[in-house]
């Protein structure tokens, strides 16, 4: 098979190499052309990669079919509907830590440069002045440097300004324990940090609660003397009132690298102003910042497409290619019990619960996912992967379980899925034989032996004698192919139940013909098709 990754913006040349080096990889290089021709290749496209350029909105996911992963070569996500592509079971990767270094030191640049009016002292000198003491600066050593989120980027700037001798303060509601005192940074709420710090430098992922975080309230808590680096999303400062409180000078200046409107425009107030260094979106753009993006994009891409890894994806809990190819007959058979449990359920389904019985400690929340996956591809529920089996099942109203223990009894790796609805509960179980072939080993309180394989019935009967060989005639006569047939029952006398697999799917109405068998009181067909 043949993958075709789209790339819609400007990338390294060293990701293009990458993939260019794989077989089975068709690139089609996107960048810089119109927005027609993008939507047109999407048809075919299985990955697409993009920077901050080109938004990944619902409207274009609903031209890309065939889309299994978007990657965004860069930090940030939110120019991609991510719940879009969740709900469609796309993955959404991105590369956090390759641009870390040029976009601190890209900070730190532009902070050196607005405290030592560098870029108006270069101006006066090609006009023929010299003015020392109009540019006379300030240093950064013994200043207060606030940094707002200390992840990756955080971190290293916080790294850069204990070098200049800097105190550092940070705001991070999300920090990991421990974070802040390897950094050796004091952790302070927003508006402590703001009163304190001589610089504040933004380094937080834009969401609905960072939207605007400086705000005209906040930039009034600042000192006058202080200074704001924003080199993170343009939407996290309110440029308006930014610009409003530098004019009023209720802070010293601004150095920013992200606007809320990416070319900023020509008429915005942020150009007009004496004390504010711009500059175009350049924090990651230095050659090695590039070169690691790239490769590290694309790398991801690769393994998606080819190995399923999708450890780096942000939208599915992190299931890398060896986990998946170290679960992968497990989680076959977990997709297979779900389809299986669906087709012998009565009405729509309100809970599902998956057991996981081994030791494999990694097994079972993608044993869930895969169940849930089949489970979900039998309802018809549309394109259903790893990625979105458990956000459709709980847009259905369905509630979830998952729970570990022993194996089913001479197994050592089991799975079990139990299904309710409204009209009562189904269990089926399976396990894994020799640690590659996987077996229906019970259908509710029924031991059973079979291999979910192409397609099974399931026929409840009482158990008297003749159904087996009324149940084969009707098969027989259909010219249906019996793979297997086992009989089993939970006392003499009493109901038996027959897991059969077949060559062929139930036409003609076989089905009706077999509803009808004396003393047969259910007919169900599962479809273990994939």
């Amino acid at each position: 098979m043949t993958h075709r990754v789209v790339v819609a913006d400007k990338l390294g040349a060293a990701g293009f190499t990458l993939l260019a080096a794989e077989p089975e990889i068709e690139v089609v290089d996107c960048a810089g052309k119109p927005r027609e021709d993008l939507e047109r290749v999407l048809g075919g496209a299985h990955a697409l990669i993009v920077r901050s350029e080109t938004r990944v909105t619902a409207e274009l996911l609903a031209r890309a079919p065939r889309l299994r992963v978007i990657a965004r070569a860069g930090i940030g996500v939110d120019t991609i509907d991510v719940a879009a592509a969740t709900r469609r079971g796309i993955a959404v990767m991105n590369t956090p830590g390759a641009n870390t270094v040029s976009a601190a030191e890209h900070a730190l640049g532009l902070l050196l440069a607005l405290v030592r009016h560098i870029p108006w002292a270069a101006d006066a000198m090609r006009r023929g002045l010299w003015d020392r003491k109009r540019f006379e600066g300030t240093e950064l050593r013994g200043k207060t440097m606030g940094i707002v989120g200390l992840g990756r980027i955080g971190g290293h700037v916080a790294q850069l300004a204990r070098v200049f001798g800097m105190t550092v303060v940070a705001h991070d509601p999300y920090l990991p324990a421990g974070r802040a005192a390897d950094l050796q940074v004091k952790v302070l709420p927003l508006e402590d940090l703001l009163r304190v710090a001589d610089v504040v430098t933004m380094h937080v992922a834009l969401t609905d609660e960072t939207r605007h975080l400086i705000n005209a309230a906040r930039l009034a808590l600042m000192k006058p003397t202080a200074v704001l680096i924003n080199t993170a999303r343009g939407e996290l400062v309110d440029e308006c009132a930014l610009a409003e409180a530098i004019t009023a000078k209720r802070i010293a200046g601004a150095a920013i690298d992200v606007f809320a409107q990416e070319p900023l425009p020509a008429d915005s107030p942020l150009r007009k102003l004496d004390r504010v260094i711009l500059t175009p979106h350049l924090a990651a753009s230095t050659a090695e910042a590039q070169e690691r993006v790239a490769l590290e994009i694309c790398g991801a891409v690769r393994d998606a497409l080819l190995a399923g890894d999708l450890s780096t994806a942000i939208n599915v809990p992190g299931i890398s290619g060896d986990l998946l190819r170290r679960l992968g007959p497990l989680l076959t058979l977990a997709r297979r019990l779900g389809r299986l449990a669906l087709a012998l359920a009565d009405g729509p389904v309100t809970a599902v619960e998956v057991a996981y019985g081994g030791k494999d400690e990694a097994a079972p929340r993608p044993v869930l996912m895969a169940a849930l996956e089949g489970l979900l591809s039998a309802m018809n529920a549309g394109p259903v992967s790893l990625v979105n089996a458990q956000v459709l099942a709980e847009e259905k109203g369905i509630q979830l379980a998952r729970k570990t223990g022993a194996p089913e009894p001479g197994f050592e790796t089991s799975v079990g899925v139990k299904v309710d609805t409204a009209r009562g509960r189904v269990r089926v179980a399976g396990a894994l034989v020799g640690n590659s072939h996987g077996r229906v080993v019970r259908i509710d309180d029924y031991h059973v032996d079979v291999a979910p394989d192409g397609w099974m019935l399931v026929i409840r009967n009482r158990d008297v004698p003749g159904v087996i060989g009324r149940v084969g005639t009707v098969l027989a006569e259909a010219g249906i192919n019996i793979g297997s047939y086992h009989q089993s029952r939970r006392a003499t006398g009493q109901e038996a139940l027959a897991a059969i697999t077949v060559d062929q799917p139930l036409t003609d109405g076989v089905r009706e013909r077999l509803e009808r068998v004396p003393d047969v009181l259910q007919v169900r067909l599962a479809d273990f098709g994939e």
